[in-house]
């Protein structure tokens, strides 16, 4: 599991420096929700337990929003180390919160395509890929005569250079 080391220190994360006070998940909004706060993903990963990280449920569920990492007195940086474990886990199909990762791949594939999100569109493909068919449909109408969805998408002006940025992040 040394790979996985070497590959996320280079990403920005310096879980070795980490001395365990808990201020990323004291202050993390959505620790309340999962299975082990920032702090205990860390450790994991300081003790090897790699498989324990990517199958955290708490990794799916961390919504990036960096306030961990603003408070971290060492820069460790648990919210790129979320972000690293979450792309890791699903290239190694390890998904604990298989509808975050639906609408995660739906919304970037539409960003990709048109370099932002129609709303309608992310709704119908996040409903059909995780079975919901039908669950937002009583919305759709009344939004649509109060004019808060289009239902034609459109595609920002230079889109060729943000499909090259996904092209670089693919390799």
């Amino acid at each position: 599991m040394n790979k996985f080391r070497n590959r996320i220190m280079e990403a920005g994360v310096d879980f070795p420096a980490c001395y365990q006070c808990g201020k990323c998940t004291a202050g993390c909004p959505v620790a309340f929700a999962m299975d082990y706060g920032p702090r205990q993903i860390v450790r994991f990963l300081q003790l090897g337990m790699w498989e324990e990280a990517f199958s955290s449920h708490s990794i799916w569920l961390c919504t990036a929003c960096d306030t961990c990492s603003t408070r971290c007195p060492r820069g460790v940086n648990p919210a790129q180390m979320m972000d690293w474990l979450r792309v890791e886990a699903g290239r190694q199909g390890i998904v604990a919160e298989p509808k975050v990762k639906i609408f995660n791949d739906t919304f970037l594939k539409l960003v990709e395509k048109y370099g932002r999100v129609p709303e309608v569109e992310l709704v119908i493909r996040y409903n059909l890929r995780s079975g919901q068919v039908f669950k937002d449909a009583r919305l759709g109408p009344a939004m649509l005569r109060r004019g808060k969805l289009h239902l034609i998408p459109r595609r920002i002006r230079g889109i060729g250079s943000l499909r090259q940025v996904f092209k670089r992040v693919k390799q």
